[in-house]
């Protein structure tokens, strides 16, 4: 109420005051003129068709009504001046919202009735602090059953209170249902989100990650300047910098990989050769070590590295008409070439993954349907398994896992794309995603979300979000990345970043947010 109310507020309380003292003092004879809204008794005070609470109840009542007011909402602090207050009735109002800290400072408050009123949520912790509370009333109210009310589902289930039985009213799918026998867990309150966290000034074809002296850091791909972009976290500043670079020409892949503890990065270039780079502790730079044989490696594409018992490996795979996608092995000193797979088929992309606790290898090549090979203990070398039928000109296949499941993504330039699940001898088709441009369909785990994004040269990029219940993707969000290529997860700091490269437009790094709903 506005200043123009303080002289009636202050005549109201002393009305007030002097009703319980003649109450108090016998004399019943006379008739004290209280408030038109508050009757004022000894230990109660009854107050109707108020249009707002009275700050002049007497601080010492014990009782206090509030019946068929014509107020709509119960500011906070509303009873302060009451700390004595052990019964509160505020019962066939209009109220629609009440503040947090509404009934701040009511320690013996005993019972409190809200009762048929308007009320279609509450405010998180409103009882908080109501030490003495042992019943509510919540009766005849229009809630919403929603996160916003989880906290009191929650709070129903840990009260020592005894609260009358209450009912949902909204949404539909809760109409009618009891709250009183609702479980916290019902409430899906938690949603997550990519939000924009930095922009790269420049262009880029693939980005990896890899932990190399206790820290984390990241390498990124960019084709016309030709350099491989090493950056670290920066733990004050909380941002990437620039960590070092490796300079070549038309760079297209910067695979890194630690042996024991020293990091070396294979270098995929399109002109000039494929090259393997050492990191120098002592020099403080990369130093190159090894060429990667240019007969076999024309037209490097994509790279994997993997490890099978104690021996390291990575494959390249080459996209020429005349290469070869070729597996090197570590022998101490270096890599060298341990088996030519594919030969003449221009291989796009290479996946490295174990099924049935096997290693296989998966190959997309524009000139035929993807290949499964797998690891034969006897030879040392991968034999070829299968193909994946009718998926022509899959242009990459990437792996993901939900609990003992293993499930593929392929992802086509022209036609659908396509989640498939592998069914004990072959994969079985699951789901398919229209997407006409795309180069890269990258699943992601992220803390406990699986998701799939799916890139586009035309469109928005789609994030899919993986439906539990209904074991299939389903959209989530949309990105706006100019010709991605790769999707990357960076975890630091208790952060999740993800990293969007971009062909033609400037290297994106989200930030994987998650909100609570129900806070």
């Amino acid at each position: 109420m506005g200043n123009a109310s303080r002289p009636f507020r202050r005549i109201a309380y002393f009305l007030c005051l002097l009703c319980m003292l003649l109450l108090t003092e016998g004399k019943k004879s006379v008739k004290p003129k209280c408030p038109a809204s508050c009757t004022c008794t000894k230990d109660n005070a009854l107050c109707e068709n108020a249009r707002s609470i009275p700050t002049s109840v007497p601080p010492d009542v014990i009782s206090l009504s509030f019946v068929r007011s014509a107020f709509t909402k119960i500011p906070e602090g509303s009873f302060l001046l009451t700390p004595s207050l052990q019964l509160l009735f505020i019962e066939n109002n209009s109220i629609k919202s009440i503040s947090r800290n509404s009934f701040r400072g009511l320690k013996s408050l005993i019972h409190l009735s809200l009762a048929n009123n308007n009320l279609q949520t509450l405010p998180k912790d409103i009882f908080k602090g109501l030490d003495s509370l042992t019943n509510v009333d919540l009766r005849g109210n229009t809630f919403n059953c929603d996160c916003k009310l989880k906290w009191l589902v929650e709070w129903l289930g840990s009260t020592n209170a005894t609260v009358e039985d209450i009912y949902c009213e909204s949404p539909p799918e809760y109409k009618k249902r009891k709250i009183n026998s609702l479980s916290p867990k019902e409430f899906d309150c938690i949603i997550t989100e990519f939000a924009v966290y930095e922009s790269l000034p420049y262009q880029s074809l693939s980005v990896d990650t890899f932990s190399y002296m206790n820290d984390e850091h990241v390498v990124i791909a960019q084709p016309f300047t030709g350099k491989c972009i090493f950056l670290e976290w920066d733990h004050v500043e909380g941002s990437f910098r620039n960590y070092d670079n490796i300079t070549g020409t038309s760079t297209v892949v910067c695979k890194p990989i630690i042996i024991e503890t020293q990091l070396y990065v294979i270098v995929a270039q399109l002109f000039g050769g494929s090259h393997i780079y050492k990191r120098d502790i002592f020099a403080n730079k990369f130093i190159k070590i090894q060429d990667i044989e240019i007969l076999k490696i024309r037209k490097p594409n994509d790279i994997e590295t993997f490890r099978i018992a104690e021996d390291w490996y990575f494959v390249v795979a080459d996209s020429s008409k005349a290469g070869f996608t070729t597996v090197y092995k570590w022998n101490g000193n270096g890599f060298y070439s341990h088996q030519s797979l594919h030969a003449w088929y221009r291989d796009t992309d290479v996946e490295y993954l174990e099924i049935a606790g096997k290693p296989h290898l998966i190959l997309s090549s524009s000139s035929q349907r993807p290949v499964i090979y797998q690891w034969n203990k006897g030879t040392t070398e991968f034999i070829k398994r299968l193909e994946i039928q009718d998926m022509e000109d899959v242009y990459a296949v990437k792996h993901f896992r939900v609990k003992e499941d293993v499930y593929i993504c392929l992802t086509r330039f022209i036609g659908d794309s396509k989640v498939m699940k592998w069914g004990g001898s072959a994969f079985l088709d699951l789901q398919r995603m229209p997407s006409r441009g795309s180069m890269v369909f990258q699943p992601l785990q992220i803390s406990n979300y699986q998701y799939a994004i799916l890139g586009s040269d035309y469109s928005f990029t789609q994030v899919y979000y993986w439906d539990t219940e209904k074991a299939k993707f389903v959209k989530f969000q949309e990105l706006n990345i100019q010709a991605p290529r790769s999707f990357t997860h960076v975890s630091i700091d208790k952060r999740n970043f993800l990293f969007a490269s971009s062909f033609k437009g400037t290297t994106l790094i989200y930030k994987h947010v998650i909100v609570d709903l129900s806070a």
